[in-house]
């Protein structure tokens, strides 16, 4: 049996957190999404929009909630 780890509103922070973005602990991925936007349009973050990419094309262990943050905040696609 394989099991898959999911894409959750934590581990989007922790990515966005590794690129040196400051996401607040108890950020759920709307304001973490709508903060690295914020971040990115004041200084440009170049693996940002490739962070993004992934994690779109892992759509089937992307959660629902994750996605629809990045379509709305962060549609580099």
């Amino acid at each position: 049996m394989m099991i898959v780890e999911l894409i959750d509103g934590d581990d989007f922070r922790a990515r966005l957190t590794a690129l040196g973005i400051e996401i607040p602990d108890n950020a759920d991925p709307e304001l973490s999404a709508q903060i690295a936007a914020d971040v990115h349009q004041e200084q440009a973050i170049s693996a940002l929009p490739v962070l993004v990419r992934e994690l779109m094309e892992q759509k089937d262990i992307l959660l629902p909630s994750v996605r629809h943050a990045i379509e709305r905040f962060l549609p580099f696609e």
